[in-house]
């Protein structure tokens, strides 16, 4: 029998990581965090003294990062400050870029892991790039504000300094360009099913994660 792929994407600070990590958990599925892969990319950018909105730089570091990439290399907590986020969406916007990753996370969802039933991703263009067959698509979006102050709760509960309307602005200027970039442009599939998180909890949000795959599988 086929194995069953779970796609969800949706804006930073959506909750889509937790939700899809807790699903992973929950079904016993392998699980790939694709903003991640272009976490890596944007790191190993400023390591190497390069501008990740600079085509060059950004396109040389995923092409010869894509060689060596691996799934677990998504768990280093480095990746997790805000400075990383900001250069991933601004070396990701590049086509070349994009394409450089496209086959690494196409072959972790065609091969899962032995004995996992499924697979579950999530990023941005999921539903509609990488995985467009995906037997289950779901979209995880929230009102702005809302996913401005998650952000900031998050950073300044990790001793960061910062303020909102400092995360207001990033959180903007980073959805502005993940929406309008060329390249695999963040939008819902049109047989995505779309979650508002806004004015859900956690566990609201799993259970009605879960309902609708229940339902389909």
């Amino acid at each position: 029998m086929k194995h069953v792929i779970i796609a969800i994407d949706g804006p930073s600070a959506s909750g889509k990581g937790s939700l899809a990590r807790k699903l992973a958990k929950e079904l016993g599925y392998a699980y790939l965090d694709t903003g991640a892969l272009y976490r890596c990319v944007g790191k190993a950018v400023l390591e190497n003294g390069g501008d990740p909105s600079n085509e060059e730089d950004a396109v040389k570091t995923a092409q010869a990062m894509a060689l060596t990439l691996k799934p677990e290399d998504t768990l280093d907590p480095a990746l997790r400050n805000d400075t990383i986020g900001q250069a991933a969406s601004k070396a990701s916007q590049f086509p070349a870029v994009r394409q450089a990753l496209f086959e690494l996370q196409r072959n972790f969802a065609a091969h899962p892991p032995a004995g996992t039933k499924g697979v579950l991703l999530d990023g941005r263009d999921i539903g509609t790039v990488i995985c467009p067959d995906a037997d289950i698509k779901l979209f995880v979006t929230a009102d702005t504000e809302v996913r401005s102050k998650r952000r900031f709760d998050e950073l300044t509960g990790n001793g960061i300094q910062t303020t909102y309307d400092s995360v207001l602005a990033d959180m903007k200027q980073r959805d502005e360009r993940d929406s309008t970039r060329s390249a695999a442009p963040l939008k819902p599939a049109d047989d995505a099913h779309i979650l508002d998180t806004t004015s859900m909890g956690p566990e609201d949000v799993l259970e009605r994660a879960l309902s609708i795959i229940r339902e389909k599988i």
